[in-house]
């Protein structure tokens, strides 16, 4: 499925945020949300379909549809995601036909997702506005990671590769952010929604 070109009756448009973990994109992408919505503007932020747990308080439906591998890869082979990633041994994705009735009905569609699905919506959906969110350096990245007091050595080293890996892939998209202060970062990123609206 192609996710159409939204153009006509201020149908919704699609934004793609990227960073990596601990780079604070959710935050951002929540505090634009809100903004967005005190000036009348509806955007939505995109419930992801994982096969990870659900950690302790999370929700179903509100912070990720969580379902088995064997139901994630059912929806991969019916072509039903938008896009889908493998990290950390479990699956992400998004919902196509959920993300094109969101945009149709006049909503934008916030997704927060890494490179890989950032480079198969930029197939799928060339009109979509892609934003990185860059720590301001490694070492802030490794303590914001390390003062989440979550994960041991092993995932925090880990992650650390993965934010390299992630940073590679910064050009590739529309606009970056550095997030070295919230309120200027997310300044930035309102602006950017302005822009592109």
């Amino acid at each position: 499925m192609t996710v159409a070109n939204h153009t006509d009756n201020r149908a919704g448009r699609l934004y793609v945020i990227s960073a990596p973990s601990g780079g604070g994109k959710t935050s951002l992408t929540r505090a634009v949300i809100a903004r967005l919505g005190e000036g009348g503007r509806i955007a939505r932020f995109s419930v992801s379909y994982t096969t990870r747990a659900a950690r302790a308080g999370e929700v179903d439906g509100v912070d990720y549809h969580f379902v088995t591998r064997e139901v994630f890869e059912a929806m991969i082979a019916r072509g039903e995601f938008l896009e889908y990633a493998r990290v950390f041994d479990r699956y992400y994705g998004t919902s196509a036909a959920e993300t094109e009735r969101w945009l149709d009905a006049g909503q934008d569609v916030v997704l927060d997702i890494d490179w890989q699905g950032a480079a198969q919506v930029r197939e799928r959906a060339p009109q979509a506005v892609t934003i990185f969110i860059r720590p301001p350096s490694r070492q802030e990245l490794e303590r914001r990671l390390r003062a989440r007091g979550s994960e041991d050595e092993a995932a925090i080293q880990r992650r650390l590769a993965e934010a390299d890996d992630e940073l590679a892939h910064a050009d590739d998209y529309d606009y970056q952010i550095v997030n070295d202060r919230f309120e200027r970062a997310l300044d930035e990123l309102t602006r950017i929604f302005e822009r592109t609206a």
